[in-house]
């Protein structure tokens, strides 16, 4: 998909990432970062808590300043309805994290959290047509299956804690064309015999499978980054296994955003790991908020903040 302008634009531009709760949110530093490292001044990167039924109208309160946007839960799926258009890849997962705002006022999405964990499989060594076991059904969930499908995964048991998500998923690996199938979660001890194991779950969701770790494991791919390492992972490394967490996810996800917001062909990666390290290394109650102030829940940009969680790549 096109980027909205060449990176050399001289006017101000600005994006931001949304969601709910946002407070816990690396994308400002990481995106800023990148900038930083570009050259572009005049860019500026916040972000806003915006949940799903006032999406509508914050997208509609957006000026002709603003270049793009990145989103996370819960709007990946309720965005779609409000865009123009969407890649292939985006309509094949069922997820934007990605929207892009064209000068002639076109919406787009697209999905960057496919080949930021593709690329991440790719930095692990996972060898190709490798068997996977995927934990979460959510839409990082989707995202991870698409990479799994990327990177050669010849066939991937999902393990989901609702059904009705689970049974999306299955329809999303039919479309891929991925050979797969579900099973409930009470049996997700299981799929930790896989030669993969990718874990899109929130925090908490597999700390009771860490008893159930094969010894020796596989590899271990799992989305949360803060805090790190999860009972899961911790577990995994003790019994021999290599276990990642979602901090790779998230500068990988946000590099081929930069890419795609500003155009530049290549985002300073370096730049943006160091960035991300830096914000993770400073005490909790120390890190600072996009902009210091309320939370924003609807109609066009103003100040942002929320309650803290763990973070997850997918959540960024």
């Amino acid at each position: 998909m096109a980027p909205t302008e060449p990176v050399t634009a001289p006017a101000r531009r600005r994006a931001a990432v949304l969601g709910s709760p946002i407070a816990h949110s690396l994308s400002p530093r990481l995106h800023r970062a990148a900038h930083t490292a570009l050259g572009l001044t005049g860019w500026t990167y916040g972000r806003y808590e915006v949940t799903g039924d006032r999406l509508g109208a914050f997208l509609d309160g957006l000026g002709p300043d603003w270049a793009g946007l990145s989103l996370t839960m819960p709007l990946k799926r309720a965005v779609l309805p409000l865009l123009d258009g969407v890649s292939d890849l985006a309509a094949t997962v069922g997820a934007v994290n990605t929207v892009l705002l064209h000068p002639d006022g076109r919406r787009t999405g697209d999905n960057t959290d496919v080949p930021g964990m593709t690329a991440v499989l790719a930095e692990l060594g996972v060898p190709k047509g490798v068997s996977a076991a995927l934990l979460g059904a959510g839409a990082t969930a989707a995202s991870a299956l698409a990479a799994l499908h990327a990177h050669g995964a010849d066939e991937v048991t999902v393990y989901g804690r609702d059904a009705a998500r689970t049974a999306e998923l299955r329809a999303c690996g039919e479309r891929l064309g991925l050979a797969g199938r579900t099973a409930p979660w009470d049996r997700a001890a299981q799929g930790l015999r896989a030669p993969l194991v990718v874990s899109t779950t929130p925090r908490g969701a597999t700390d009771r499978l860490a008893a159930s770790v094969p010894s020796p494991p596989g590899v271990l791919l799992d989305v949360l980054y803060d805090p790190w390492p999860t009972t899961l992972a911790a577990a995994w490394r003790s019994a021999g296994g290599v276990a990642a967490g979602g901090l790779g996810l998230l500068v990988r996800q946000a590099a081929r955003q930069v890419e795609l917001l500003t155009g530049c062909p290549t985002a300073p990666l370096d730049a943006m790991r160091a960035a991300a390290a830096r914000a993770l290394a400073a005490p909790a109650d120390a890190r600072p908020t996009a902009h210091g102030g309320r939370t924003h829940t609807g109609h066009g940009p103003a100040g942002t903040d929320g309650h803290q969680h763990s973070r997850k790549a997918g959540t960024r």
